[in-house]
């Protein structure tokens, strides 16, 4: 971001869980002074903003019949997957086996209330960064309280997710994660899989000198509704992608599916079976196990 000087790192260690099993990466937040009316601010870096843009390869689109044979995928949908250049993930209930908000938010005595807005937002019945500022101003995070989340609650990976993105490293497809969920939360997950850090889009909380919760950064495109579509567009501008495929399980993952964005969206219900999601899905799957056999 412009503007921001005197940088300096703050380590934090952050415990991560791999199929329940304990790994301790570490990563760092930045401390950043930036004129919030507070002063300094605490955040993560980010990549540098990019353009979005219109691609002249056209997205596969769901069966107008309801498509509710989808949990068999068409020959084209078979191909398509098998030829992807870029695959990028959706991180909470789809790469982790929860919501990560939800669960700093119990963490912090506020689970009960964020969770229903993050139903709400995941079906696609109120904007995006409508649910996210009203899920935040119900508890709002100090950086201490992040801090101790992380350390006390490791993110839970989802079965198969591992053995999926080496698989898919192996046949050199580029993988990206792709969140409404925070940077914090996130660049755990990311070691575990072996994800570089300019591989995620994400949001940031923010945070004061005193590590007080500010709000979080809106200059993010995954901060607001159909920000999932505007990195993913992003990213293929940038890379020159000729298959990419959007693996979710919200509507805000289905948005994705555009024309300069992914050209097939694969909805994973194996932890939230979200159903007028799952019936514009190109491809409904249950485990990660049908991915991974499909590749061979």
């Amino acid at each position: 971001m412009e503007g921001l000087v005197n940088s300096r790192i703050i380590p934090i260690r952050a415990s991560c869980r791999r199929h329940y099993s304990v790994f301790l990466p570490t990563f760092s937040l930045q401390l950043r002074n930036k004129n919030l009316n507070k002063g300094q601010v605490w955040m993560m870096r980010r990549p540098k903003s990019l353009d979005s843009i219109a691609a002249s390869i056209q997205p596969l689109e769901a069966s107008t019949t309801g498509n509710t044979d989808n949990r068999q995928p068409s020959k084209e949908v078979l191909e398509l997957w098998r030829s992807a250049d870029a695959v990028c993930f959706d991180v909470d209930s789809t790469v982790c086996v929860d919501e990560g908000i939800d669960e700093l938010a119990e963490f912090c005595g506020a689970g009960k209330a964020v969770a229903e807005w993050t139903a709400r937002a995941m079906g696609g019945s109120v904007p995006f960064e409508e649910a996210l500022s009203a899920r935040l101003s119900l508890f709002k995070p100090s950086l201490a309280q992040v801090q101790d989340f992380l350390n006390k609650r490791p993110p839970r990976i989802s079965p198969g997710i591992e053995e999926l993105v080496k698989k898919l490293k192996a046949r050199n497809t580029d993988v990206y994660l792709i969140s409404g969920g925070f940077r914090q939360m996130i660049n755990p997950v990311a070691s575990i899989l072996g994800i570089p850090q300019e591989n995620i889009f994400a949001n940031q909380l923010l945070f004061g000198s005193s590590g007080e919760f500010l709000g979080f950064d809106a200059n993010e495109p995954t901060s607001r509704s159909g920000g999932k579509a505007t990195a993913v567009q992003q990213i293929r501008k940038v890379k020159g992608y000729k298959a990419l495929v959007m693996i979710g399980d919200g509507a805000t993952d289905l948005e994705a599916r555009k024309p300069g964005g992914a050209n097939l969206f694969i909805c994973y219900a194996g932890v939230q079976h979200r159903e007028s999601v799952a019936a514009k899905a190109n491809w409904l799957v249950f485990s990660f196990t049908d991915l991974i056999t499909a590749l061979e």
